[in-house]
């Protein structure tokens, strides 16, 4: 029986996959487009009709996972909001639990994860100026809601402590830590102890004086 040709989505879904592993294990200096098209087994000429250049494809892996991740992550701000008196901790669980899900995500979120560590390592201004265009405003709304749990805060104090929370939180979602998890042990259930221990962690930064 002849199988039907693929749509073609999925012929961008396979290339976008290959490119987030890809970009995970060798970087994106280290990843040629030919490396891309010989794994995710296209020709050149797919990769550029779906993206259009190498530049294209890092940030459509970027967007394929943070979109669903900022609409979470907002989705639980706008629930904290809802309460009278907001609850630093709420605010803090809704930054942090969405980012830390993405490593049980089975479909490749552990390899996005190393890709987001990546692009801290990697100097790419055209991917930072990418997710400041496209998440920026995430961010602005946390600082927000933080600023209204914090009024005695200082708002540059509050974006340091912001990027110290990001980065930690980058940090704990590639699992570089000195705490390494059983292999034996619940995989969800170390991902909600972490981010029990960082919202812990990073409450007590906020309200340092």
């Amino acid at each position: 029986m002849t199988r039907s040709p693929a749509p073609h989505f999925s012929t961008k879904q396979r290339i976008l996959d290959v490119a987030e592993a890809l970009f995970a294990e060798h970087g994106f200096a280290g990843t040629s487009l030919r490396l891309v098209t010989s794994q995710a087994e296209v020709n050149l000429a797919a990769v550029n009709y779906h993206f259009g250049s190498k530049d294209n494809l890092i940030t459509e892996v970027f967007r394929h996972r943070m979109d669903a991740m900022s609409q979470a992550r907002l989705e639980r701000l706008e629930h904290a909001r809802k309460v009278p008196n907001v609850v630093l901790e709420e605010v803090l669980r809704a930054f942090i639990e969405p980012a830390l899900a993405l490593s049980l995500d089975r479909d490749g979120g552990g390899a996005f994860v190393r890709v987001l560590a990546r692009a801290y390592a990697e100097r790419n201004e055209r991917l930072r100026t990418f997710l400041s265009d496209n998440y920026g405003h995430v961010l602005r709304e946390f600082s927000r809601t933080l600023a209204h749990c914090l009024p005695a805060l200082d708002k540059e104090a509050l974006y340091w402590r912001l990027d110290f929370l990001a980065g930690a939180l980058t940090y704990a979602m590639a699992d570089f830590g000195l705490l390494r998890r059983d292999t034996h042990a619940d995989e969800k259930a170390h991902c909600e102890r972490a981010a029990a221990e960082l919202v812990s962690f990073a409450a007590a930064g906020f309200r340092a004086g």
